[in-house]
């Protein structure tokens, strides 16, 4: 019998059926920001019928999103981007697919998978930062996501950066996700440039990409400077669509930190060495839960 791993993100949902830690198949399809909590379902319930049709009917499902999540309820209590507030996804999830699910913060679950089979994999201690469309962080400790005391641990995107600053979907101003999300490069540049196609100008010296992509690495950086002075990790992996950039992201953002921290060594930074990391964590979920 196979695994489900879903991967709930604010533009594309990513998923894996897997049995015996072989993938038998992905497939990715986009976030109904229209009605979100139905095209996930839909979605689940379509990988479901998948599985069976492969001959390995699924056992369980892992179920990763964003915003706000109490693991333990499996509620996904709020997230800004997709606009939902206390949906019970477990519930939702089992009795759609009749079968166990596990439900996940999608950044959590990912820095679960960097633990466990990526770039933290040797560290009992660090920082996984996702970004996307959207910012948001977790905490490894001793090698598990810490979730804080009702599901907020890790919202990094929503700590304020420039005071007075740009509005954000949360509904403060100045938040790190407001700037240096690949949402936020792309709506700041305008004329519908995706995120990368800014990155690539600003390589190529153009004012207006090389500005925003400056801002972008700025606030990043002040964002990690603050993570490093209160929790002193090791490492700071860094995943996510931004990630993609490569050295253009991980080499200006280590001057930047370095520049910043000015008593104290920074903290090595490195790239997700994962492809789909929410997906091989949701994947790690699902191995965990119990039958119903």
């Amino acid at each position: 019998m196979s695994l489900i791993g879903l991967d709930v993100g604010g533009t594309t949902m990513k998923a894996a059926i897997s049995e015996d830690s072989e993938t038998l198949v992905t497939e990715s399809r986009p976030t109904d920001r229209t009605a979100p909590v139905d095209g996930i379902l839909d979605f689940a319930a379509h990988l479901a019928d998948r599985a069976s049709a492969l001959g390995s009917p699924a056992r369980a499902a892992g179920l990763v999103v964003p915003g706000i999540v109490d693991e333990a309820t499996g509620t996904a209590i709020h997230s800004a981007n997709l606009g939902w507030r206390n949906v019970p996804m477990r519930e939702l999830a089992q009795e759609r697919l009749n079968i166990p699910v596990a439900v996940g913060h999608d950044v959590r679950t990912a820095g679960l998978a960097e633990a466990v089979l990526g770039a933290g994999h040797d560290t009992d201690n660090f920082v996984f930062m996702a970004i996307g469309t959207g910012i948001a962080a977790a905490l490894i400790i001793n090698n598990t996501p810490y979730a804080g005391a009702a599901g907020w641990s890790g919202e990094i995107g929503h700590v304020v950066v420039r005071p007075d600053g740009e509005d954000c979907a949360c509904g403060n101003k100045g938040c790190l996700e407001t700037y240096a999300s690949a949402a936020a490069i792309s709506r700041r540049y305008g004329e519908n440039v995706p995120a990368e196609e800014v990155i690539a100008r600003a390589e190529k010296d153009e004012e207006k990409a090389a500005q925003i992509w400056s801002d972008a690495l700025d606030t990043l950086a002040d964002g990690l400077t603050a993570t490093a002075l209160l929790l002193d990790p090791d490492l700071i992996v860094i995943g996510g669509g931004l990630a993609q950039a490569g050295e253009t992201l991980l080499a200006p953002l280590e001057i930047r930190l370095v520049e910043r921290l000015k008593f104290r060594p920074s903290p090595r930074l490195l790239l997700s060495t994962l492809n789909d990391a929410g997906v091989k964590g949701a994947t790690i979920l699902a191995q965990t839960t119990t039958p119903l």
